[in-house]
């Protein structure tokens, strides 16, 4: 029975998940008025949430830090070739191309976890799957504004690349979770993570920043309600939900996340709502409910 409940928690989870990682831009905008590049940002972000993770594990389970030799690929791979990578390469593609284009080349990542989970995982593929997958992407285009202006070869490359790496963390994290609790494998992806980050921040900038700062306090406060809010929450609810949902699944249901991201905008910077991105949330919330309908016939069968 405990089973089932937590099982019917899984989509849940990955869907809390996605809103919390839908404001981010509030972060990201305000530490940018410090003075913080891109990067800078995203170090922050990722080394605070380690700094968690690592003290969420030590309080949990301290039998937790332990991970076989020949795991430290995996591990690698999550924190170097999922995190890290993405990062890299979406903030790389939105300095060279619109940032609508960037975020549509983002938000193909359930295509790639589809593709991937069907060939490693041997998931079925079936029509009302690829018919959410269809309208995830489609809302997703939608929201972020349909833009082709600015396309270069090297901007795709980065934003297929960001696509390819958010959705290899869904991939490698399903292995992960098969051999290790949520909390080791957050806590080793967000660690080798922001070894790789500080190595490519400029440090010594970013701390002169700090230093600089009018209100010090105010400032660290603020980055680490950064790191929970879009870091920890978030990629520890997803990992739990990685347990029981089908990767191929939860990256569908992360799309939700562009059209959190557009409301917080409506709302809390008084953007307007567009036509565009009244489709594009309709459609993703079309996609959420033909994905949870299937989970259901799937359940009874």
């Amino acid at each position: 029975m405990n089973n089932i409940t937590f099982k019917n928690f899984g989509p849940l989870l990955i869907i809390i998940a996605a809103c919390f990682w839908g404001s981010m831009g509030i972060f990201v905008r305000k530490l940018g008025e410090f003075g913080f590049t891109p990067i800078q940002i995203v170090s922050i972000r990722i080394t605070l949430a380690a700094l968690m993770f690592c003290g969420i594990l030590l309080a949990k389970d301290r039998a937790g830090f332990k991970i076989r030799l020949y795991d430290i690929p995996l591990f690698l791979g999550l924190g170097f070739g999922s995190i890290l990578f993405f990062t890299i390469c979406y903030f790389s593609a939105i300095t060279i191309m619109p940032l609508s284009t960037a975020a549509i080349l983002l938000y193909t990542s359930p295509i790639w976890i589809v593709l991937m989970s069907a060939i490693f995982f041997h998931e079925k593929m079936n029509s009302k799957k690829l018919a959410a997958l269809a309208l995830a992407f489609a809302g997703c285009v939608f929201v972020s504004g349909i833009s082709g202006n600015g396309i270069t070869p090297k901007g795709l490359l980065l934003g297929l690349g960001s696509g390819i790496g958010y959705g290899l963390y869904s991939i490698l994290g399903t292995v992960a979770l098969r051999r290790y609790s949520p909390y080791t494998v957050t806590t080793y992806t967000f660690s080798l993570a922001a070894i790789g980050s500080l190595l490519i921040c400029q440090p010594t900038d970013m701390l002169s920043k700090f230093s600089a700062a009018s209100d010090l306090t105010w400032l660290i406060f603020f980055g680490i309600l950064t790191a929970l809010i879009t870091a920890v929450i978030p990629f520890l609810f997803y990992t739990l939900g990685l347990r029981t949902v089908e990767a191929s699944k939860a990256g569908i249901l992360a799309t939700l996340e562009p059209m959190v991201a557009t409301i917080i905008g409506i709302i809390y910077f008084s953007e307007a709502l567009t036509l565009m991105s009244g489709i594009g949330i309709f459609l993703i919330l079309a996609a959420v409910v033909v994905l949870n309908w299937h989970g259901k016939a799937e359940s009874k069968q």
